[in-house]
């Protein structure tokens, strides 16, 4: 029996007479790589947003280490280590990348809001706010203000600060959307290098990023799982192929 960390059951969202998403039954195996991929409108970045309780379900369950959590709200979610990036790089652009992930480990101080205390009483999280930066190669960065990270930097900083609230769970919303072949490259490495010991579930647009790190994929499609498998199952399916590429015939590599 396979070891689930996360699972849905019949996982629904109804907008107004829209379904954005039908009937999903996810189940995410602790210590892998997961994708959810699928063409745009599929119901992806929805299916987060019902995970991470940003929206609530209209039917269906989710399940997190065999206990449900349907009802629970956002911040509960993250208190149980289920933490997500966003599509749009979201850390603090004035701050330099160090403050940045000390932010985030303040959480485990019970300090979070405190942004009125002294520097002083912070600088004991310096150490490990360095070994994260280590972690995601922004070691040099440290004392650069974050607006001045080129755009990769930044998405491996989101990533830092993720790690710093020591998630159990990672959701990664779309890693390397928008970047160059040098930047996917170094985050896709990144990924696979700060998956060790954790799971991870991504939605992922770049096929040549879950085809190298990916331990399963979930391809949806209208809302709905279309299939689901290895990189090799799933690139092979006649109905992916479809509903990715418009034809029965060729293969998905280098799909966006």
């Amino acid at each position: 029996m396979s070891d689930v960390i996360l699972e849905t059951r019949r996982l629904t969202k109804e907008f107004k007479g829209f379904t954005a998403v039908n009937d999903v039954n996810l189940q995410v195996e602790r210590g892998h790589i997961h994708a959810l991929i699928g063409p745009n409108g599929a119901g992806k970045t929805t299916c987060f947003n019902l995970l991470t309780k940003f929206l609530a379900p209209t039917t269906g369950q989710i399940l997190f280490n065999g206990t449900d959590i349907t009802a629970d709200r956002p911040a509960q979610i993250a208190r149980q280590g289920i933490i997500r990036s966003f599509q749009i790089s979201a850390v603090f652009p004035h701050l330099t990348v160090l403050e940045n992930v000390r932010i985030g480990l303040q959480r485990g101080l019970g300090t979070s809001f405190h942004f009125w205390k002294s520097e002083r009483s912070l600088t004991g999280l310096n150490e490990r706010a360095m070994e994260l930066l280590s972690q995601v190669d922004l070691s040099e960065f440290a004392d650069t203000v974050t607006v001045d990270l080129p755009y990769g930097r930044k998405r491996a900083l989101e990533i830092a600060t993720t790690l710093a609230m020591e998630p159990t769970l990672m959701l990664l919303d779309e890693p390397t959307q928008g970047m160059g072949h040098e930047d996917v490259s170094r985050v896709t490495e990144l990924i696979k290098k700060v998956s060790a010991g954790r799971t991870i579930l991504m939605v992922e647009h770049n096929m040549s990023v879950v085809s190298g790190i990916c331990d399963k994929i979930s391809v949806l499609q209208r809302g709905a799982v279309l299939a689901e498998g290895s990189y090799q199952e799933v690139s092979n399916n006649p109905q992916v192929m479809e509903a990715y590429m418009g034809t029965t015939t060729g293969a998905l590599e280098g799909a966006h």
